[in-house]
């Protein structure tokens, strides 16, 4: 298929946009041509002395049918009816005037029957095309010269009516396919922005929770490692010094998992060092001597057999209790914790508990506990956090093995968190 010229195509879109910015004189020039084609259709059959001017009738009555064209927009249905009506005058005066009643006498009830078809529906068209055939060859069959009833014009005539009708049917259908079409397209693009603005919004949340989890953690670290070396510094200055290289590991290891979190937020392209693995279960005898060189003492129980996580699941099960002992820390007036890693059919329970000495005031409102339960939620567990009966408190997760990305079950009896 031969393609129009670019040129062309711009010209095209350019006068569509001027048409439509100029409605009324669009109008007036249609009306101005409408009259001109009617009138020089009755003037065409006359005899050669007058055949350059139309009979004064007809061209009155093709000047009043181009004036109803006029209101076309406004009332499509009266207009219809008015240059119908004039339509057939023009039929019925032409045996008398001398001209043929053929399709371009009725050429203004044709473009009105488009304008008609073009802004209602189907059905309101169709009755209106009928309407317009039937008195238009009713009129041409009952003064048709020389007895007469059917001619080639008058089967041109009710061609030309249909035709008209079926190319604002046309017309209108692809209008109206356009605008499905730009409507979907605009849809699917506002869902592909809100869904980008949740995926952000996700990868925000996750990126929060890491910096806290990992801040949180070292931070507390550093604290109870510096409070205890400026403890002995003045009594047991080995053992100060002892306490300060491990503060310094507990540095170096806090700036590598920010550097390794916040790295999350370079751009695709972005030089950088290679991503870290993540950390997991593989890694808690490491944690377990973290806070150890802090002054918590840690046990460790396994019950059950190990069974092999997700990476979603390794990942929440360390950083929930890297949270919770970090939360033991702060918080407990003990030096010791305990960790039990319970595994049964496809679910990993999570225990992290303490007996220390319950504070008389709450806790101040922080975010540790809402960030574990939110990552216990997000892999389709769930998690506790209680005080103990007696003393002491316990944080619970229970965590499915083998489903990183579950829906979640809504936390329940967390308390205040830091």
């Amino acid at each position: 298929m031969k393609q129009r010229p670019a040129k062309e195509i711009t010209l095209i879109a350019e006068l569509r946009l001027w048409a439509r910015g100029h409605p009324r004189t669009v109008d007036v020039t249609l009306a101005v041509a409408l009259f001109g084609v009617t009138a020089v259709s009755t003037a065409m059959d006359q005899p050669p002395r007058i055949a350059q001017w139309p009979p004064l009738p007809a061209a009155f009555v093709a000047a009043v049918s181009a004036a109803v064209f006029l209101a076309h927009r406004g009332f499509p249905r009266l207009t219809v009816a008015a240059t119908t009506a004039c339509g057939a005058v023009l039929g019925a005066m032409g045996p008398w005037l001398g001209y043929e009643f053929g399709s371009t006498v009725a050429a203004t009830a044709m473009a009105a029957l488009y304008s008609l078809a073009l802004r209602t529906d189907r059905r309101t068209a169709g009755r209106a095309t009928a309407a317009c055939v039937l008195a238009l060859l009713a009129a041409s069959v009952s003064w048709a010269p020389d007895g007469t009833r059917l001619q080639s014009e008058q089967v041109g005539l009710v061609g030309f009516t249909l035709l008209s009708s079926a190319v604002a049917d046309s017309t209108r259908s692809r209008r109206d396919y356009v605008t499905a079409v730009e409507a979907r397209a605009e849809l699917a693009e506002r869902t592909r922005e809100d869904e980008a603005r949740l995926r952000v919004g996700a990868e925000q949340m996750r990126i929060a929770r890491e910096l806290h989890d990992v801040v949180a953690h070292h931070i507390t670290l550093a604290h109870a490692q510096a409070a205890t070396a400026d403890y002995l510094l003045a009594t047991k200055p080995d053992k100060a010094q002892y306490v300060m290289r491990n503060l310094t590991t507990t540095l170096v290891s806090a700036l590598n998992e920010l550097r390794a979190t916040v790295g999350l937020l370079r751009e695709t392209g972005d030089a950088g060092d290679p991503a870290e693995p993540a950390p997991g279960l593989a890694q808690i005898p490491a944690l377990l001597d973290s806070f150890g060189h802090a002054g918590l003492t840690v046990r460790l129980t396994c019950d059950g057999a190990r069974q092999p996580l997700s990476p979603g699941v390794d990942l929440t099960a360390y950083r929930i209790v890297q949270e919770a002992l970090t939360n033991v820390t702060k918080h407990a007036l003990t030096t010791t914790a305990s960790v039990r890693l319970a595994y049964a059919d496809r679910l990993l329970t999570l225990t992290v508990s303490d007996d220390g000495q319950q504070r008389t005031q709450p806790r101040a409102a922080g975010y540790g506990l809402v960030g574990m339960g939110e990552r216990a939620q997000a892999v389709g567990g769930r998690l506790r956090a209680r005080p103990r009966s007696g003393a002491g408190f316990e944080v619970v997760a229970e965590l499915p093995t083998d489903a990183p990305h579950a829906a979640g079950v809504p936390l329940t009896d967390h308390e205040d968190d830091v």
